[in-house]
């Protein structure tokens, strides 16, 4: 049983949460709090699993309250918040500081069963996390000379990187030690359409490389990552020598849109042996089957290693379904991926 304290300064969405949570059988509201005063003093008396948190409350700010949560007493947190621009600013922040998944509020432009949904599986999935190594994702331990001095070769190369819980953190560490003219990127971070936008911004003000939300059409080249935006499919394709991507409706995979599995199959399809695929920090399967047919197209295909996930659930799936050729800690795929860009030959036999 997962038990959870919501955490929210609304009557009424504090009312519609505890009605949907309480439909599952493994779910448990143990209590709910107004502000972070009360929630501090209900954490610490009711010990919940989870915490769901509004970033946007009187009193106290939910990110300060975040932050001091995550340095004394670290508990999943997912955080629930409206699809303004200002809220999905500040819940990047929150993911930063240490939370597990962001979901939007009933009423921002979804049903309370499009959130229902959503948060039932964010909330599983931080029960399932491991806090403790958000503060080691954050900063990476290699630093920027160490990756740049590697020779890469651009023409050509895409790089796909797919993730979902604690992927924020994780791609974050990943992307900052690519040099300006790393291979053209394109990233899957399983996350609610408006935040996605957010997530690009905050990336580009932190990378070399140009960051950016896709856009239909939008070219695939050196220098650029392209982050497919939320509730939306993002697929490569290619015409001649120009590599682009598409942007697509269609039914959800594994639960999620965008899927890691449907970016990946793309990859395969249009990049074959020119592609490096990644597969980050996540709950669930989604990418596996991708990442394992890019693998049989002849991409180098990595997976981030048990010890650095914030959940080992994507990674795991796909080294049992044979997919996987390296296997790093967080800190090491950058410069494996920027090893594979520089080589048109696949590593010798799968990682163990």
């Amino acid at each position: 049983m997962i038990r959870v304290l919501i955490v929210d300064d609304s009557a009424v969405v504090r009312h519609i949460l505890r009605e949907q949570l309480s439909k599952y059988d493994d779910i448990e509201v143990v209590g709910d709090a107004i502000d972070p005063y009360m929630a501090r003093e209900k954490i610490v008396r009711l010990r919940p699993d989870v915490v769901t948190l509004d970033v946007e409350m009187p009193r106290m700010n939910g990110l300060a309250f975040l932050a001091k949560l995550m340095k004394y007493l670290p508990t999943p947190v997912v955080v629930v918040s409206s699809l303004t621009p200002a809220n999905s600013e500040m819940a990047m922040q929150a993911l930063a500081l240490g939370a597990v998944e962001v979901v939007p509020k009933p009423g921002s432009t979804y049903t309370v069963p499009d959130v229902d949904k959503r948060l039932v599986w964010a909330i599983r999935a931080a029960a399932n996390a491991r806090v403790d190594k958000r503060g080691n994702q954050t900063v990476s331990e290699a630093k920027y000379a160490s990756v740049n001095t590697i020779r890469i070769e651009t023409t050509h190369k895409i790089i796909a990187i797919g993730a979902s819980t604690g992927g924020t953190s994780a791609i974050e560490a990943v992307l900052t030690q690519f040099p300006a003219n790393a291979p053209g990127t394109v990233i899957v971070q399983h996350m609610p359409e408006h935040f996605t936008a957010s997530f690009a911004s905050r990336l580009d003000k932190m990378c070399q490389m140009d960051v950016r939300e896709a856009c239909d059409g939008d070219p695939v080249v050196p220098g650029v990552a392209l982050v497919a935006p939320g509730n939306k499919h993002m697929v490569l394709e290619i015409s001649g020598a120009r590599y682009f991507v598409r942007i697509k409706d269609g039914p959800p995979v594994h639960h999620q849109r965008p899927s890691v599995d449907v970016l990946f199959y793309s990859v395969a399809r249009s990049a074959g042996k020119n592609a490096v695929g990644a597969i980050l920090t996540g709950m669930g399967a989604d990418g596996a089957k991708g990442l394992l047919e890019m693998r049989q197209q002849g991409a180098h295909t990595i997976a981030q290693n048990a010890d650095t996930c914030v959940v080992f659930g994507m990674p795991r799936a796909a080294i049992e379904l044979g997919a996987v050729d390296e296997i790093c800690p967080l800190q090491d795929i950058a410069g494996a991926i920027l090893r594979a860009c520089g080589s048109t030959t696949r590593t010798a036999g799968a990682a163990k």
